[in-house]
């Protein structure tokens, strides 16, 4: 008899600032929004526009760690730690997110200076009434389709790259396209498996220093061709989203099984 590996968590990847590094911690709490502290805040420009590192790559090298308990917000750069300070909240802000949906939010004014300064340019931090996602709080990938992007013989596309909350191994390449609609048990949390995940060209950036070079969308449209799915339009789509239906921990190594 041929033994059946389960799918199991691989990877687990958050950021309290939008933009910034992702971390990767051994475990995450998952409310219906999402996991609790992931993308708290997001950055927008004196316009108000969001900014992340799609355009903005100097944001990867830096990382932040946040406790919405005390408003205490910590920003490490390269060399350690820059600024470790209260967030002072100020005008409400109303940010458009690419025209999936509208977040509102309080900046916090007493961070403009050093985002600004990392970025090159004017930036404001917001702490949002709801986390800075796109379209669901969770976004799932197969380890398998990360895998199969890279040619034979070359060097395994870094998952980091692609900045999803739950990494998944054991499945097929691109299998958690399949699920859309299905029921999905991620360790103690349930989750209704959503449409794919469109690209942008901040996964073409180096997760460690932030730097354009490797061509990902390239490598997605050869593997997968350009597709077009609602309310995206048409692009490069890799990775799927998840709506909580389950809240509850999420433990890197606990299996991961369809729902029938």
């Amino acid at each position: 008899m041929v033994s059946v590996q389960p799918m199991r968590v691989s990877l687990l990847s958050v950021t309290p600032v939008k933009g910034l590094a992702v971390q990767h911690p051994d475990q995450v709490e998952v409310t219906f929004g999402g996991i609790k502290g992931d993308r708290s805040l997001f950055l927008v420009d004196d316009s108000g526009e969001l900014m992340s590192c799609w355009t903005i790559g100097e944001l990867i090298r830096h990382r932040a760690e946040y406790d919405p308990s005390t408003d205490m917000l910590s920003v490490y750069g390269p060399e350690g730690l820059l600024r470790s300070d209260r967030l002072v909240r100020a005008e409400t802000l109303h940010t458009d997110f690419y025209g999936l949906r509208s977040v509102t939010g309080r900046v916090a004014a007493n961070w403009t200076d050093l985002f600004s300064q990392i970025a090159g340019r004017p930036l404001r931090v917001v702490v949002g009434d709801s986390a800075g996602w796109d379209v669901f709080g969770l976004t799932l990938l197969g380890s398998e389709s990360v895998a199969a992007l890279a040619p034979d013989g070359d060097e395994r596309v870094d998952a980091r790259r692609f900045r999803m909350n739950v990494e998944i191994a054991g499945s097929e390449p691109h299998d958690e396209d399949t699920w859309a609609g299905r029921e999905l048990r991620v360790g103690g949390v349930r989750v209704r498996v959503g449409g794919p995940v469109k690209r942008c060209v901040a996964t073409t950036r180096n997760p460690d220093t932030g730097v354009i070079d490797l061509q990902t969308l390239k490598m997605i449209g050869k593997r997968r061709g350009r597709q077009s799915h609602e309310p995206d339009g048409a692009g490069f789509y890799f990775g799927v989203y998840g709506e909580v239906l389950v809240e509850g921990r999420i433990n890197l190594g606990d299996e991961v099984a369809l729902v029938d």
